[in-house]
């Protein structure tokens, strides 16, 4: 397998576990949405409007060599409706541009400034996955929360989209 067949497979798994979690995400009450759920962002609004504002960022780095400076709690929508309807679009746009890129673009570098103002300079590949594993990490901080809750957690894992793939095929 190359990079753009395992990233096209990251980008396919980041829109599905995302769709994944805001359909369990669904039934919780406002309450349980706005309360501090002892997250890294407290609340589940707050992580997922991290999770917006994260993908946004990296996107803007990757796809068009943007350096979105904003604080990593900023958020960005106030309504629950318009935060999830906004996180469902940004993770959608990962595959489409993944199928863009030419094989030797992973040979190389992704450079952007940080919020601090530092300039940095990474490998392209491993600075990608990170984009997909930090999703991954708050999906999973969410999921305790819906169990928390008293909710069924939504399973998650790679290897489960996978399975429904293959059983589609």
């Amino acid at each position: 397998m190359h990079f753009a067949e395992y990233f096209a497979g990251l980008a396919r798994y980041h829109a599905w576990a995302t769709h994944t979690l805001l359909a369990a995400l669904a039934p919780l009450s406002d309450d349980a949405w706005h309360r501090d759920a002892g997250l890294y962002f407290h609340s589940v609004h707050g992580t997922v409007n991290h999770l917006l504002l994260t993908d946004r960022i990296w996107f803007g780095r990757f796809a068009r060599g943007e350096s979105i400076r904003m604080p990593l709690d900023a958020e960005i929508h106030a309504e629950r409706d318009a935060a999830v309807a906004a996180l469902a679009d940004a993770v959608a746009a990962w595959r489409p541009w993944v199928g863009t890129l030419e094989a030797t673009r992973f040979d190389g570098e992704l450079r952007y400034t940080r919020n601090n103002g530092e300039q940095v300079r990474l490998p392209f590949t491993p600075a990608l996955g990170h984009v997909f594993n930090h999703a991954t990490h708050h999906r999973g901080q969410l999921s305790a929360a819906i169990t928390a809750a008293g909710l069924p957690g939504p399973e998650m894992d790679w290897i489960s989209l996978q399975q429904v793939e293959a059983k589609a095929a």
